[in-house]
Formats: C-alpha cells, structure tokens, sequence
C-alpha cells in the first residue's frame, strides 16, 4: 500500500533538516579537533576576528581553509554520484565509472612527469583538464550506435579507459621515484594544504555543475521510466543524458582538481538520502548536497582524531566509513533501490 504523501513529504523534510544539524556539527568539529582542541566558543569567536592567540591562528590558517575545501567538494561528489546512479540506473555507479578521476589522475602525472610542473594550480588545471579530456572521449563512444544503449556502452568504455590510464600512470610513477613522491600525497586525497586561490577559481565551476544538476531532476525522473515511456511523456533523452554527463565532467573533475581522488562518498551518499526521500531526484540531489560534505568534513576529523601527530588523509576514511555504512544501506530496499 503507497505511503501518504503527508508521511513521505514529513519524512523527507526531517531528514533534510538532520542532514543540516549533521552539517553544522561536523563543521564545528572540522574547525575545533586536532592536536590541539578548540572550545567551540573560541571557534566563533576566532571566525569573527583574530586576536593574534595560537588557537585563533589554527582556526583562520589551517582550519578554516581545510573546512572550506570540504564544503566546496563535498556537495559536488553528493551530487555528482546521485546523477551518474540515475542516469545509469545503476544503484553502484559512482563519478570513477566514466574515467574521470583516472582521466585527471592521469594528466597530473603527465604534467608532473614531463612538463616539470609543480605549483598547485597547475595540479588543478591539469586535473580538471584530463577529466574533461577522457569522459569527453568516453561520451563520444556512448554516442555510436543506438541511443538506447548509451549508459551501458558509456559504463563499459569508462571502466576500460580508467583501468588502461590508471595502469600505464601507475608504471611510469614507479619508475621514477621523484615523480612518486611529487604525486603521491595530491593522489591520496586529502583536504589539507591546498591553495586557497584555486579553490575559489573552482568553487564557481562546481557551482554551475550543482545548478545544473538541480535543473536535470524533474528530467532524470522521467527518464527513470524508461526511454520509451520518457519519450511518451516528452522527456528528450539524449539531451537529458549528455547534460547529466557534462554536470557529472564538471562536478567530478573539479572536486579531483581541488581535493584529489575521494572514493566512496559519491556511491554512498545517494543511497543514504534515497533511505529518507525515496526515488525523487528533486530530493535527492539538494539531500545529497547537503549530506555529503557532512559526511566528508565528519571522516576528515575522524583522521585527525585516529592520528593524532599527524592526519590519517580523508580517501582513506571515507572508505574506511563508507563500507561498512553502504553494506548496511543495501540490506533496505529503500536505500538500495532507484
């Protein structure tokens, strides 16, 4: 029997509203715990003006920064996993699946190895570069052949892609072992010690990719009927799904720019929100905006927390945390289902 609509929109609205507390938690925490605890009160008051004290230095200098990068990353892996789930309409999909974190894994060896970059905002541009590079060649082989097929041919070229980039960066890495140790910590993925002039030459980019992700949800839950009863309905298909894949290059390619390979929270983060929302893109992409970066900067601290002396980098948490949880959300068929 279809559940009331008051008790699902009930349903949806709270969750939203706990993914917002879980945020404001976990950007106070992300400000306050490291080697070296901040009350939450000298957190506030640190953001509004600097006395010259160590603990305000940590928050302004190192903390904040670190914050702001989770907040600008997060939402755009959320988002990014949501529209690669529907428009596959595979419930395991996630931002790798189209190359796009081998593709800018790939061109920040490249550029390292050979053309002697080294500054933080090449690493970006290179990143972001070699994303849009390989998941533009992956969506040209989707586009051969009949439209109907396109996800599978897309999925399929992209997993190979990924599997050829990432094995031909890991063999030139290992033979040289300067290039190794150049790469190795932006590939962990991390939140920390990156440059503050990047981030906000992206952060519009990953904006334009959220806007036009939230105007794809009406579009991708017709397309979830089917192509023939989408069409029926008057859904343009292949304008919807090159649109889905240019929202998915943008997003994605920018978030490895800026913070590095993060696996997990985008394959984990749609199956969380679909738990409270249900199947409705139109509540699973602003859900999925705000519960990722909770999620990030809550497994940031988590390492920090974990090693003490150092950090534990935030790739390694998110799957570390991811697995467990995502195992958990596939036994409900709620969770699981699109």
């Amino acid at each position: 029997m279809p559940r009331p609509r008051r008790t699902t929109g009930l349903r949806r609205a709270s969750g939203l509203l706990l993914a917002l507390a879980l945020l404001a938690v976990a950007v106070l925490l992300s400000l306050g715990v490291g080697a070296q605890g901040i009350d939450p009160l000298t957190v506030l008051r640190a953001l509004w003006e600097n006395d010259g004290s160590d603990a305000h230095a940590i928050v302004r200098d190192s903390r904040l920064p670190r914050t702001l990068v989770g907040l600008v990353v997060g939402p755009a892996l959320g988002v990014c996993g949501a529209l690669i789930q529907a428009y596959t309409r595979n419930p395991l999909a996630d931002p790798g699946i189209l190359g796009v974190n081998a593709g800018a894994t790939f061109a920040v060896t490249m550029g390292v190895g050979f053309l002697g970059l080294s500054a933080p905002s090449a690493y970006v541009w290179l990143s972001f570069g070699g994303a849009l590079i390989v998941t533009g060649a992956v969506t040209l082989i989707g586009l051969r052949g009949p439209g109907r097929q396109m996800p599978e041919r897309m999925t399929l070229t992209g997993v190979a892609v990924a599997a050829v980039l990432s094995g031909v960066g890991s063999i030139i890495v290992m033979k040289n072992l300067e290039l190794f140790n150049r790469v190795r910590f932006w590939g962990l993925g991390s939140l920390g010690g990156r440059d503050p002039e990047a981030l906000a030459t992206i952060a519009p980019l990953i904006a334009i990719g959220l806007i036009l992700a939230l105007g794809l949800a009406g579009s991708l839950n017709v397309l979830a009927l089917g192509d023939d009863l989408g069409s029926t309905l008057g859904a343009r298909i292949l304008r919807t799904r090159l649109l889905s894949v240019l929202a998915v290059t943008i997003l994605a390619g920018a978030a490895t720019a800026i913070a590095g390979p993060i696996a997990f929270l985008g394959l984990m983060v749609p199956h969380t929100v679909r738990w409270f929302t249900g199947p409705d893109q139109r509540w699973i992409i602003p859900g999925s905006m705000i519960l990722a970066p909770a999620l990030l900067l809550g497994a940031d601290v988590l390492g920090r927390i974990i090693l003490p002396s150092g950090e534990l980098q935030v790739s390694l948490m998110t799957a570390l945390v991811g697995a467990p949880v995502l195992m958990l959300l596939a036994r409900r068929r709620r969770a699981s289902g699109l």
